[in-house]
């Protein structure tokens, strides 16, 4: 069993990526805005009550799927570097999954910034994230994340055993999906 998490900076593919590690693993994906859209309708996004639901929903997600037969689960996340709580939050979790047995896995993904803006446009993207269809906000919101935020780690920073960065300007969330499978000897049905 098997969580793999893939993180990096908005629009840097995340959840296309994780979509196509699905197909050739068979692992379920769990992508970050699943929650963040599931919310964001009711309660305006950062309040207090958003973020309580969507931790919440998050977290018993994660606690059942970890008591769960399933091969392993794929997540995604926007992780600021230069936030303590971001890293206690991804220890929080793989420890949900480690006192079940489960191996962690870490995927961080980056790409230039011109890519991900126009990745950010793609109608794809849209379709399974309802909160970025306002692009002049998503679009803003990207700029002001990048200029504020240290979104792709430092080299050697990220210490854990099974990690993998891969620049993913010029691949394909295919190849990307492979290089991750390859690395880490994802079968289907593990």
């Amino acid at each position: 069993m098997k969580l793999i998490i893939i993180f990096g900076p908005q629009a840097v593919g995340k959840m296309t990526v994780g979509q196509e590690l699905e197909k050739i693993t068979g692992l379920k994906l769990f992508h970050n805005h699943m929650t963040i859209d599931l919310v964001s309708p009711f309660f305006s996004y950062w309040s207090k009550i958003w973020k309580k639901l969507v931790n919440l929903f998050r977290k018993k997600i994660f606690e059942e799927v970890s008591k769960s037969d399933l091969d392993g689960l794929i997540f995604t996340y926007v992780w600021d570097f230069d936030k303590k709580s971001n890293w206690k939050y991804i220890d929080k979790i793989c420890k949900i999954f480690e006192s079940k047995g489960w191996l962690s896995y870490f995927v961080e993904l980056e790409a230039s910034s011109e890519e991900r803006i126009e990745r950010n446009k793609h109608p794809h993207r849209l379709y399974h994230k309802p909160s970025k269809r306002n692009l002049e906000s998503s679009e803003k919101s990207l700029k002001e994340y990048d200029e504020k935020r240290r979104l792709n780690s430092e080299n050697g920073e990220i210490k854990m055993t099974n990690y993998l960065r891969i620049d993913n300007t010029n691949l394909s969330a295919e190849k990307t999906a492979q290089k991750i499978k390859k690395e880490f000897q994802l079968e289907y049905g593990d």
